[in-house]
This record gives C-alpha cells, sequence and structure tokens, in this order.
C-alpha cells in the first residue's frame, strides 16, 4: 500500500531510507524520528520518503510513510549511482549490495531535487539507515 498524500507548503525534506529485509517498522520509525530531531524537525516537516526500488514491497518503508502520512518514492540503483559525487558516506559494500554506493543518503537527495542539500547525513541503527535532504526549489516539483 502506497501512501499518495504530499505535503506541499512547510514540508522541505525528503527522507532517505534504506533497511535489511525484514527490519522492524519500529526500529526504522524511531531512527527516522531521530534523525529529524537532530534538527528540531518533525514528521510535518517531512515531504516524502524515497527509497531504493527493491524495497518498495518493505513494510518496514511502507509503515514509515504510513506513520508520517507521506507519500513514498523509488528509485532505481542508476538513479541512486547517480547521486555519489554528492553523498557524505558512499560505501563500497552497499554497492556490492545494490548496485549503488548509498540508499539513505542518494534516496532523499535524488527525492528532494537537483539543488537538494544533504540535512542530515546517513545515521544507522542495527538494520537501517536513514538521511535527510532539503529541497533547494520553492516549488513541489521535486517531490511530486
Amino acid at each position: 500500500m502506497q501512501v499518495t498524500s504530499i505535503r506541499p507548503n512547510a514540508a522541505r525534506f525528503v527522507l532517505g531510507l534504506g533497511c535489511e529485509r525484514g527490519t522492524p517498522a519500529a526500529e526504522v520509525i524511531a531512527l527516522a524520528e531521530n534523525a529529524l530531531a537532530s534538527i528540531g524537525a518533525s514528521g510535518e516537516d517531512i515531504a516524502c520518503i524515497a527509497s531504493l526500488d527493491n524495497r518498495a514491497d518493505e513494510p518496514a518503508i511502507q509503515a514509515a510513510a504510513l506513520h508520517f502520512n507521506v507519500s513514498s518514492r523509488f528509485f532505481a540503483a542508476p538513479i541512486l549511482e547517480a547521486e555519489t559525487p554528492r553523498l557524505r558516506h558512499p560505501s563500497d559494500r552497499v554497492f556490492a549490495l545494490t548496485g549503488c554506493h548509498g540508499v539513505a543518503e542518494a534516496s532523499a537527495l535524488a527525492g528532494a531535487g537537483a539543488c537538494a542539500d544533504l540535512v542530515v547525513p546517513k545515521i544507522k541503527s542495527a538494520h537501517a539507515t536513514a538521511a535527510l535532504a532539503r529541497t533547494g526549489v520553492a516549488s513541489q516539483d521535486a517531490v511530486s
């Protein structure tokens, strides 16, 4: 199930998420909340959640979108790999597993657009990663 609402005005962050298969939803949501809290933001500030396309059916990612009441966007590995020059924590291990050098950071940046700024670089829990990007454009085009 994909949530379709997008907050058009105040929400200016894209939450990039990555996780291992079967990661508990509570772990992903708690990590996302930690990322937001680290910059004094809340779920109301999220425009959408973004991740790697092979996680589109991952229950924890879907649960996070429902928790924050936002849409989710999923990107193919080559799209995320194109974000590598903007990543703060590229990983050869992640590349070997996914075909891109980062999931959370790259997804956040891809979802937020070409002028996006990575405001929370990748943070980790036991089985998940999260990052936040702020869109650099005034329109909603970057996150729709």
